[in-house]
């Protein structure tokens, strides 16, 4: 029974027999991490698109804990995939350009070495005596996989959720094979109250009277309700409280009709038995157990130092996607991965997509125009290189020229900063909206360079520039950054909108060698004229075009006020460039009547 109204992340999938998987079997044994081995190992898997001549642009495409090999269709008579609407031709992992590899992960049950296995010194199935595995064991399965199709280094790989623990272990474990890293909606390590869901989830599977100790299958029987109800535990886990709501609030009484044993009094207990039992068809018990062990067991580092540590073995670049209603794997156990690499001075990028979709957001299209565009431009710029530099017209469509208005020329600020900043300079540019100066700081030939922005819309637009650009709050500070660690700090447009102007200023001071502030000038004759001869706040058509009760602009201050402000904290100001952006030139008389821009540089 398939219906719109019981319609979820699974909806695609089924047990019907894979029509492109393949096969490798592996001869040599497979040694474990925790002990012991495999004496041999076959991975099923699925290839999309075509290896290039120099076989560089290969994805390996990394599954969650119920996935498989068939991450897409292959033709339109072939089932749905699970990532279906991510992977194939002109999609955001685009199979015209991609050689995408899909492979059923170690322990699994669609084709890869796993519980329903035959253990070669028994001659029987494994069940429950297969051997817990870990996140490293399934990727060294991975490993041999692409050393079998003559692959020595991988354009990217691509996860999420328990797929992103194992894009994290081929970055940090295999870092001269990864090229670039896209981890999804994951973690370091789950939650207590994650691994508590699985807990309960694996007591239901073994307490089933029809699991035999594992071994269900020759004896013809099935633990099906024990992993119904583990598999209707996880959907909760999957969803958010606004996502269910919108789904079951309205008719709460009102249960979908279906044939099941389970309770269905209220809706939500229909759509949950609904997906228990379509999960019956076509898992395995056993490779539940196994595999949410996996899961449970993976941890990249359970203090700050071990985190630091492991990552630091990485020399990617990376892509880290969460989604703001996920608390499966909440949004910062993402940013900690971001703010960890962050501080090790690593290419990476971040965003925290807004979701309502919780957890399975990644698998839904819901969000698919930020998420998927988001993976689309990274991979673009991991095969294709930096862009060259887009036409003029960016630089002041999307940041006027003037804070007055649009003028037909790049913006007067970004080019004094530019000649400002040293070539050689390692550059953090906070608040770096489409990244202009950091294109025109590229062009200049900067090669550090970093971003950090809060508007969605912008990571997404620096990403396909191909910057490393981070979501960040700059009234959270600049904590995981190190001493030191830039050259250069520019804050420009920016300050007048900051909660804590003293923190932000010092913490620039104390990350970079020096700093470079811009910021409107609240002095200039024309603002001061509004005042007082309109009676009316101050306002322009670009920068300050907001009305008074909605401005993010909460400082109201002027040249000579900064001056006074670095006077009292003993800052150090190199240079003041007063601008007068409407006529394109540089002030020198009265600078704090006459200009209506300032940049400072400024250190300790």
């Amino acid at each position: 029974m398939t219906t719109k109204i019981f319609e979820s992340s699974d909806s695609a999938r089924s047990s019907r027999p894979l029509k492109h998987v393949k096969t490798a079997d592996f001869e040599a044994p497979l040694s474990l991490e925790l002990g012991g081995s495999l004496p041999r190992v076959t991975v099923a898997y699925e290839t999309y698109g075509t290896l290039n001549a120099a076989r560089d642009n290969a994805i390996l495409i990394c599954h969650a804990l119920s996935g498989d090999s068939h991450a897409a269709a292959h033709d339109e008579e072939d089932d749905p995939g699970w990532w279906d609407i991510v992977v194939g031709p002109g999609k955001a992992i685009d199979t015209d350009s991609y050689y995408v590899i899909c492979p059923n992960i170690l322990g699994g049950c669609r084709g890869t070495t796993g519980p329903n296995s035959i253990d070669p010194e028994t001659g029987r199935r494994y069940g429950d005596n297969f051997p817990t595995v870990t996140t490293l064991d399934i990727v060294e399965t991975q490993k041999r996989l692409i050393e079998h199709l003559g692959i020595s280094r991988l354009l990217a790989v691509v996860g999420g959720s328990m797929g992103g623990q194992q894009v994290l272990t081929w970055a940090t474990r295999h870092p001269g094979r990864v090229a670039g890293a896209v981890a999804v909606a994951t973690s370091a390590r789950l939650t207590t109250q994650a691994l508590a869901f699985d807990i309960v989830g694996r007591n239901a599977i073994r307490r089933d009277p029809n699991f035999e100790e594992g071994d269900y299958i020759d004896k013809g029987t099935v633990p099906a309700v024990g992993l119904a109800l583990a598999r209707m535990l996880g959907h909760i886990t999957y969803l958010s409280a606004e996502a269910m709501r919108e789904k079951f609030e309205f008719n709460r009484l009102q249960p979908r009709e279906l044939d099941t044993e389970f309770e269905k009094i209220f809706s939500v207990g229909s759509y949950l038995a609904h997906q228990g039992g379509k999960f019956v068809e076509r898992f395995d018990a056993n490779s539940y157990i196994k595999l949410s062990m996996a899961m449970d067991l993976f941890n990249l580092g359970d203090t700050n130092d071990v985190l630091a540590a492991n990552l630091s073995r990485s020399s990617c670049r990376w892509l880290i996607l969460s989604f703001s209603s996920d608390w499966l794997f909440p949004p910062e156990q993402s940013r900690e991965l971001a703010d960890t690499l962050l501080g090790l001075g690593k290419s990476v990028s971040y965003c925290n997509v807004v979701s309502s979709c919780g957890h399975d957001a990644f698998l839904l299209e819901d969000d698919l125009p930020v998420y998927g565009e988001l993976m689309r431009a990274f991979l673009d710029t991991m095969q294709n290189g930096i862009p060259e530099c887009l036409e003029e017209d960016d630089f002041y469509v999307h940041a006027p020229a003037s804070i007055f208005g649009s003028i037909h020329r790049p913006r007067m600020d970004n080019e004094e900063i530019a000649r400002l900043v040293d070539p050689h300079a390692s550059v953090l540019d906070l608040g770096c909206g489409r990244g202009s100066l950091l294109v025109k700081l590229l062009a200049n030939g900067n090669t550090k360079l970093m971003g950090l922005e809060l508007n969605e819309e912008d990571v997404l637009y620096c990403l396909q520039r191909g910057l490393n650009v981070v979501q960040a709050d700059l009234n959270s500070g600049l904590d995981p950054f190190s001493d030191g660690q830039f050259d250069c700090i520019v804050l420009s447009h920016t300050l007048q909108a900051v909660k804590d102007v003293e923190h932000l200023i010092k913490e620039m001071l104390r990350v970079g060698s020096k700093s470079i502030v811009s910021f409107p000038n609240f002095a200039y004759h024309k603002l001061r004229r509004m005042l007082y001869e309109e009676g009316r706040s101050p306002r322009s058509n670009e920068l300050l075009r907001y009305e008074w009760y909605n401005s993010p602009n909460i400082r109201f201050f002027s040249i000579e006020d900064f001056y006074d402000f670095c006077r009292r904290r003993d800052i150090r100001v190199h240079e003041c460039i007063a601008l007068d952006t409407e006529d394109g030139r540089i002030v020198t008389e009265d600078p704090n009547l006459m200009a209506d821009m300032a940049i400072f540089v400024i250190s300790r």
